[in-house]
């Protein structure tokens, strides 16, 4: 991948920057079970793209709860803020990638389905908070991931426009979404999506396995 011509760098979280997918897939097994349920196969793929308001509506039809959607937004907030705030880690080599990133004067953005509270306590914690321009959620869109909106809010927040951009994402719903909006688009690969690893190279601009193979 040739940055000399990015001007920013648009970055999901969530099994991308940091090793965190495994915290959900324990969030719904213990959650579903509560309710006497096993988690489905497609579960944590159907939810991986939407904000928590969203998940949880889909969890109440699917499932069929009598339960309000702020309570279960609330409960899977309490369940993850502790792993955020003080256990979850980036991935291998991205400390050291953003760094470069900004000694190299690129704009960095956050495109996130994750609460503002919880990127906040993870990046806080992992020491990369300050290093980014900009921070988008999928709270601040009207669409989840598998839509263009929040890349192109945090393409906005940037100052820029999608051909100066790239997303780095680990879902090829993320991969679509951005292309559909004239971003250039970087497959990053995250064990829970193995399986669709070979499509989402397919369809990426550049895809890698691990950043410390990146270079500025």
């Amino acid at each position: 991948m040739e940055f000399s011509k990015i001007k920013g760098i648009i970055f999901d979280l969530d099994g991308t920057l940091i090793d965190s997918s495994h915290v959900w897939s324990d969030i719904d097994i213990m959650f579903l079970a509560k309710r006497g349920f096993e988690v489905p196969d497609d579960y944590f793929k159907m939810v991986s793209t939407m904000n928590f308001t969203q998940a949880a509506v889909y969890t109440i039809e699917r499932f069929n709860l009598d339960e309000k959607v702020e309570d279960i937004c609330a409960e899977w907030h309490d369940m993850a803020y502790d792993e955020y705030a003080h256990h979850i880690k980036l991935k291998a080599g991205v400390y050291d990638f953003l760094h470069k990133l900004k000694e190299n004067n690129l704009k960095i953005a956050l495109a996130t389905a994750s609460s503002k509270e919880l990127y906040e306590a993870v990046l806080k914690n992992n020491g990369v908070y300050e290093l980014f321009d900009f921070f988008a959620s999928t709270n601040d869109v009207k669409r989840g991931k598998g839509f263009p909106d929040v890349y192109e809010h945090a393409c906005k927040g940037l100052g820029l426009t999608p051909s100066e951009c790239v997303v780095f994402e680990d879902i090829i719903e993320g991969i679509t979404a951005a292309k559909s909006a004239n971003f250039t688009a970087i497959a990053c690969l995250d064990e829970h999506y193995i399986h669709d690893w070979e499509k989402m190279k397919a369809l990426a601009d550049h895809s890698f396995t691990d950043f410390n193979t990146l270079t500025i």
